[in-house]
């Protein structure tokens, strides 16, 4: 009997099809995030515009994912993960019709904050359905491959979208995003089968203030969404400044920067690979100040570099690989930790981490952007937000760990 015939249940999923349902819900966020990021410049000359308000594309487009995860997670404890899901990524399908056809920046930033809106879906509720029906080393499998899509998805898309510009222009990478959310849309359409019993009570505004506050006064789970939140939000706010450092500064085209952007790719992979065997012998959770310490000395370096030399591609892109190599280490004991000790509540646990990291991405690309420039946003915020993480965890690391937590968080495969 295969793994996937044993771990079917009746009217329920098997655990690839969980895991696939997550992956492409889990990814699409991100990648429409990333894909954009090529054709920033363009675009600033295309309409006419400034770089400031370019940048509220993106600004924007966290302000949509990050505030809507207190939505679509309550709504689908309520109501059900299947049709909430789809009514989202039909938001999203129609923020990526309007931003293939805008015919201003503020038509294009309207579409964009849809576009997050309806991606901020896929982040809380891919946890939540793993959350609704597997435990302990089951959950952590699916969620780790999941954690892996959710940072290996920005990474990628860079260097898709650079070279997509560079051949058919940036209007192409929206009708992309437009694919992308059909194949999303008929992936849970087919695939999912509904995981939660409809109880409306459950989404009532009371009912999930209450549940909020449950889990912000929960410090296991506050700690550990901190954790992911600095680390995150930095991967996201240096992807808003790194387009105008490498093509306005270093002169690189657009499908130059996308292909340079592999090293960033290469550098998430490597460190999951290496974190994958490890794992085995010492567990997620001990992986995680050795990430935070070497995402600490890339955040070093990159405020050493790019804060008192004139930039080169190297000085640039090799300690943000430092930075993305640590995150490979942090992100999955991270990401289980949030959810793992909450099964009774886990479309809100996951909608409210899920808004700490995105809130995360839109407060550095603010901040960033209120330097005035690329460089300072560079080597000044994002080594703020990788300190941040550092004390998170140093809090999280002194907590008694809930015993479902445990189970699912620090328990070894065995071999």
């Amino acid at each position: 009997m295969t793994s996937d015939q044993q771990d079917k249940r009746p009217g329920l999923m098997s655990e690839r099809r969980v895991t696939v349902v997550g992956a492409v819900l889990a990814g699409l966020g991100p990648a429409s995030l990333s894909l954009f990021t090529p054709a920033m410049p363009e675009i600033v000359d295309a309409f006419g515009t400034t770089e400031e308000a370019v940048k509220m594309t993106l600004g924007l487009y966290f302000a949509g994912f990050a505030l809507t995860q207190l939505v679509c997670g309550p709504l689908s404890d309520g109501y059900g993960r299947k049709p909430v899901t789809l009514a989202f990524l039909g938001i999203y399908l129609v923020g990526s019709l309007g931003a293939l056809v805008a015919p201003s920046i503020e038509v294009l930033i309207l579409s964009r904050l849809l576009q997050g809106a309806g991606a901020a879906v896929g982040l809380s509720l891919s946890r939540a359905i793993v959350r609704d029906l597997f435990a302990h080393e089951q959950s952590a499998r699916i969620l780790n491959l999941i954690t892996l899509i959710l940072a290996l998805a920005p990474a990628l898309a860079p260097t898709v979208g650079g070279l997509v510009m560079q051949v058919f222009g940036w209007h192409a990478i929206f009708s992309i995003m437009f694919l992308m959310g059909i194949a999303a849309l008929l992936t849970v359409r087919l695939a999912l089968v509904e995981t939660v019993e409809r109880d409306p009570s459950r989404a009532r505004p009371q009912a999930v203030i209450r549940t909020y506050g449950m889990l912000l006064g929960n410090s296991y789970f506050l700690f550990s969404s901190l954790v992911i939140a600095g680390t995150l939000g930095a991967y996201y706010t240096q992807a808003t400044v790194l387009p105008f450092i490498l093509m306005d500064r270093l002169g690189l085209t657009p499908a130059q920067f996308g292909l340079a952007m592999l090293f960033q790719s290469a550098s998430f992979i490597s460190g999951s690979l290496v974190m994958r065997s490890l794992i085995p012998r010492y567990g997620a959770a001990r992986m995680v100040p050795v990430g935070l310490a070497i995402s600490g000395a890339g955040a070093v370096a990159m405020t050493i570099f790019l804060g008192l030399y004139e930039p080169t591609f190297v000085s640039v892109m090799l300690p943000m690989a430092m930075f993305v190599f640590g995150n490979a280490f942090v992100m999955p004991a991270m990401s289980v930790a949030t959810v793992a000790a909450f099964p009774d509540n886990a479309g809100a646990s996951a909608s409210l981490s899920g808004f700490m990291q995105m809130g995360s991405g839109l407060l550095g690309t603010v901040a960033a952007g209120f330097l005035g420039d690329a460089m300072l946003g560079m080597s000044v915020v994002v080594p703020l937000m990788g300190l941040g993480a550092v004390l998170a965890w140093l809090a999280w690391r002194k907590l008694p760990e809930p015993a479902l937590a445990r189970a699912i968080v620090t328990k070894a495969p065995k071999r």
